[in-house]
C-alpha cells in the first residue's frame, strides 16, 4: 500500500519524504558520488567508515541512496539509473531535501569516440546533448527543413571539482591499471542508447554519419552517455548570486530533519556555524548563504566505438574499485564552508 502524499506540485509524504528518491533531510549530505547501477553503489560503499554505520535506503522506483561517512566526512552514493529524466528526479529532490551547497561528481560508464582503451577515465569538461528530433519522419525521411537528430550547446562542468576529480584519480591509480586519464574532452549525452549514439537496429533511425557529424563539429567530443549533460545543465542553472534577503515561503520539503524544532535548530547551529541558521527580518524576509550546486564527471570507457572493443567483467571490478577510490577522496577532500552544510543533529552521519 502506497503512503498518502500530499502537495501534487512537489509529492511528498506526511513525514516529508519525497516521492522517488524517498529520503527526506537529513538522509543526504552536501557531498555526493551518483551511479546508475546499484551494483556500483555497493561497491562504492564499501569503502566507507565503519561507524556510524551508513544509512542505506532502497525505493520501488529503483533508486537507491547509501549516506555514510569516508575519513570523518559525511557523504552520500546515490543509485539513479538510466537517463536524464533520472537526473531530474534526482537533483530536484536531493535539492529539496538539503541545506546548503550541493557538490555532485557524477561516475558512469560511456562509450569511446576516440582511439583510447577501454578501462581508460575520461573526465570531460562540457558536455552536450543529442536528442532524436520528433518533428522528423522516421519513416519517410524528411521534410527537408528537419534533421532527425538535435546537438545543443555546450554546458560547462565545475572546473574547480573537475580538478579535485582529475587530481584524485592520478593519486589513487593502483599500478596494476595501465590505462590512462583522459582530461578536457567533450561529452555527448544522448536520449537513447542506440539511435542517438549511432548504433544500427532494425528501426530506421537515420544515425549512420551521426558519429562522423559531431566528430566534425566538434574535434574534442570524446564520449557518449545518457546523464551528464542534464545534471551539468541543472546545476548551471541554479541561481547563484551572493547571500540575498528571499520572501520567507514554505518550500516543498523542510530544509531541516524533519524532528527538530526551532530551539533545537539553535543548538544544532553551535556544532556548525551561527551563518548557518536562517535569520527573520522584521519585514518577514529570510537571510541566509545563498546555497550552490558545482557538477562534475568521471566516465570509465567500457565501450571503443572504432575498434568495437568491451570491456571484460575482471577489468570493471579493478576499474570500479580504483574510481570508488577516487571519487571519495575528490568529494570529502573538496571544500564546503561550514555555514553550507547541513547541519549534523538529527541526521543519518551524526
Amino acid at each position: 500500500m502506497k503512503d498518502l502524499i500530499v502537495d501534487a506540485n512537489f509529492p511528498r509524504t506526511l513525514d516529508e519524504r519525497v516521492y522517488h528518491l524517498g529520503i527526506k533531510a537529513g538522509e543526504v549530505a552536501n557531498r555526493i558520488v551518483t551511479v546508475g547501477a546499484p551494483s556500483r553503489a555497493h561497491k562504492i560503499a564499501t569503502f566507507l567508515d565503519e561507524k556510524p554505520k551508513p544509512f542505506i535506503l532502497n525505493t520501488e522506483r529503483g533508486f537507491l541512496t547509501i549516506t555514510g561517512r569516508y575519513n570523518g566526512v559525511p557523504v552520500s552514493i546515490v543509485s539513479i539509473g538510466m537517463g536524464s529524466p533520472n537526473v531530474d528526479f534526482f537533483l530536484r529532490e536531493v535539492r529539496e531535501c538539503l541545506s546548503g551547497d550541493l557538490v555532485v561528481v557524477r561516475l558512469g560508464s560511456c562509450g569511446a569516440l576516440v582511439d583510447v582503451k577501454v578501462g581508460t577515465v575520461v573526465v570531460p569538461s562540457g558536455s552536450i546533448a543529442i536528442n532524436r528530433n520528433y518533428d522528423y519522419d522516421f519513416v519517410n525521411g524528411g521534410p527537408e527543413n528537419e534533421r532527425p537528430y538535435r546537438f545543443s550547446r555546450r554546458v560547462s562542468v565545475d572546473a574547480e571539482l573537475q580538478s579535485a576529480v582529475s587530481r584524485a584519480l592520478e593519486q589513487t591509480r593502483p599500478p596494476t591499471i595501465e590505462t590512462g586519464i583522459l582530461t578536457n574532452t567533450l561529452n555527448a549525452s544522448t536520449d537513447s542508447f542506440y539511435s542517438s549514439q549511432g548504433r544500427i537496429t532494425s528501426f530506421p533511425d537515420h544515425n549512420e554519419d551521426i558519429i562522423d557529424g559531431l566528430k566534425t563539429s566538434y574535434p574534442d567530443i570524446a564520449t557518449f552517455e545518457m546523464e551528464t549533460y542534464h545534471l551539468l545543465h541543472l546545476a548551471l542553472s541554479w541561481p547563484t548570486r551572493s547571500p540575498r534577503a528571499i520572501k520567507q515561503t514554505v518550500p516543498p520539503i523542510s530544509s531541516q530533519p524533519a524532528a527538530l524544532t526551532v530551539a533545537e535548530i539553535e543548538s544544532a547551529s553551535q556544532q556548525t556555524s551561527p551563518s548557518a541558521v536562517e535569520k527573520i527580518s522584521a519585514t518577514g524576509s529570510v537571510f541566509s548563504p545563498q546555497p550552490v550546486i558545482r557538477a562534475a564527471a568521471a566516465q570509465m570507457v567500457f565501450a571503443a566505438r572504432g575498434s568495437k572493443d568491451f570491456i571484460t567483467p575482471e577489468q570493471v571490478e579493478s576499474l570500479e574499485g580504483w574510481c570508488a577510490r577516487a571519487m571519495l577522496q575528490a568529494l570529502t577532500s573538496f571544500n564546503i564552508d561550514s555555514a553550507h552544510l547541513h547541519p549534523v543533529a538529527g541526521s543519518v552521519w551524526e
